[in-house]
């Protein structure tokens, strides 16, 4: 839990930019409220810890950033000469212009939440879920924020617009040169009709591109520009607090604006965990960049990713294959969607016996109800937002608790989902039991959340009243009698 409360100042000193006390306070989580959870906020540092180890920070550093600062006229220039004369190069890693599409699902797997079943993030079980019935409508607090977060007003800002600062830094001519290309992008990030976030890849990080690929279409290119431009406000404060943070890239499959996902590790502060942060908060008029050392492109479908970790999925992908449920996933018309994925060590928690049994011939129509129980179609639930095929409306969820149903496609159920999310700190269950071990596995075609356990159907008790199961042991024989209303008996 200490290398956890650490790792948002280690992602900052990777980068060696230090953010203003206003930005550092953001980190901190709020003093508790009567009615808030207390489970996070004994386990969190207060502001004036961040405060005193900024000071800290500042103090060993400042004659460097004095020395540095103030030798260009362009704030960009600045920061990343400051980055090339204090830090190493970062290591590359593959990414596949023919497709357009780039994962790093090992590092996505090694974000892992500490929770009961991987380490233990202790005091969760002081928050108590939703229990009962599932929720229906919005979640519980209120609607989702709309417009920029907050004007820019941190730390040192130009009066140039974003477009400017990218056109005039010697860092970003091979960036500025396809931006160019396209007079509407152009016209973005020169207006003023939103406070946008530029994940700036600078000219080192074309070099990375491997020159055996195909070249790219100018419409390819398009979207992977968009694909770095957020048309929301996030400062160094909120991005380190942030999984997930919207784009201009909108997916069809997805049903609305693909997402970056933002991971803090020993690399420090990433982007789709390709791509190093390596400068912060560098504010236009118009909005705010970060300078990044490698280009991001947007994620492969869900079932890909999966097939990237067999160390992991194995045996979901084998009882996918069985039950053919890997052909809808893949030719159905969803619209954005969620599968909650349970890796071998789920599976293996069932034990011997029942994995013996739903793998054979007999228990497949059973496992396929499992599976379908995993699977949320049109619906994509990311820790941070969730998008429905059938509103335009994106709910999102900035801090706090909060409960949504989501239909799965075994017909007329739901997954009862609550929220508990402080920063970065993030805890979330199903049924009141299981809980998101792997949390925003973006996806071409919606967003994979890895759970603890496999989820099984609740059951119906003769009273009429909704038993979910809560983790106790089943046998084959009760497995079949939970089961046995959702499956074909002929």
């Amino acid at each position: 839990m200490k290398l956890l409360l650490l790792l948002p100042l280690a992602a900052l000193g990777a980068g060696f930019v230090i953010p203003d006390e206003q930005v550092l306070s953001q980190l901190a989580i709020e003093p508790h409220r009567e009615g808030e959870a207390h489970w996070f906020t004994e386990k969190l540092p207060s502001k004036d810890q961040f405060k005193s180890w900024r000071k800290t920070a500042i103090s060993e550093i400042d004659d460097s950033l004095s020395a540095v600062f103030g030798l260009s006229k362009n704030v960009i220039d600045d920061a990343i000469n400051f980055i090339a004369k204090t830090s190493k190069k970062g290591l590359g890693k593959y990414q596949c212009f023919k497709s357009l599409t780039a994962y790093d699902a090992q590092s996505w797997l090694d974000t892992a939440v500490e929770n009961d079943s991987y380490g233990g993030l202790a005091g969760v079980e002081e928050s108590p879920p939703h229990h009962g019935p599932p929720h229906h409508g919005p979640p519980h607090h209120g609607p989702p924020h709309h417009g920029p977060h907050h004007g820019p007003h941190h730390g040192r800002r130009s009066n140039q617009t974003i477009y400017q600062l990218i056109s005039t830094s010697k860092y970003t001519t091979k960036l500025a040169k396809f931006i160019d290309r396209f007079p509407d992008i152009v016209e973005a990030l020169n207006g003023t009709s939103a406070n946008y976030t530029v994940f700036a890849p600078t000219d080192e990080a074309f070099k990375r591109i491997n020159k055996h690929h195909k070249k790219p279409t100018d419409e390819q290119i398009k979207k992977a520009l968009l694909y770095h431009v957020s048309p929301d406000f996030y400062p160094a404060g909120r991005v380190l607090t942030t999984n997930t943070i919207p784009t201009l890239y909108n997916e069809e499959r997805l049903g609305g604006p693909q997402r970056l996902r933002i991971a803090i590790g020993l690399k420090g502060l990433t982007v789709n965990f390709f791509s190093r942060v390596v400068a912060i908060n560098i504010f236009g008029s118009n909005g705010v960049i970060h300078g990044i050392d490698h280009i991001i492109l947007p994620p492969p479908p869900a079932l890909k990713i999966i097939g990237y970790l067999p160390g992991e999925f194995s045996t979901l992908e084998l009882a996918l294959s069985k039950t053919g449920l890997d052909e809808v996933i893949e030719h159905a018309s969803y619209i954005g969607g969620t599968l909650f994925a349970p890796s071998n060590f789920a599976f293996k928690k069932l034990g011997p016996k029942i994995n013996a049994f739903l793998f054979s011939s007999y228990g497949q129509k059973y496992l396929q109800a499992i599976l379908k129980y995993h699977i949320v179609a049109n619906q994509t639930l990311y820790s941070d937002a969730l998008y429905k095929s059938d509103s335009a409306i994106i709910e999102s969820f900035p801090k706090g608790h909060y409960h949504v149903d989501l239909p799965t496609i075994l017909e007329d159920h739901n997954l009862s989902i609550d929220i508990a999310k402080f920063g970065r700190v993030v805890d979330v269950r199903i049924n009141g039991y299981s809980s998101v071990a792997v949390l925003d596995g973006i996806a071409k075609d919606g967003v994979i959340q890895v759970v603890s356990n496999v989820l099984i159907p609740p059951k119906t008790l003769p009273q009429g009243e909704i038993q979910y199961w809560q983790g106790e042991e089943l046998s084959v024989e009760d497995l079949k009698e939970r089961l046995a209303p959702y499956c074909d008996m002929e």
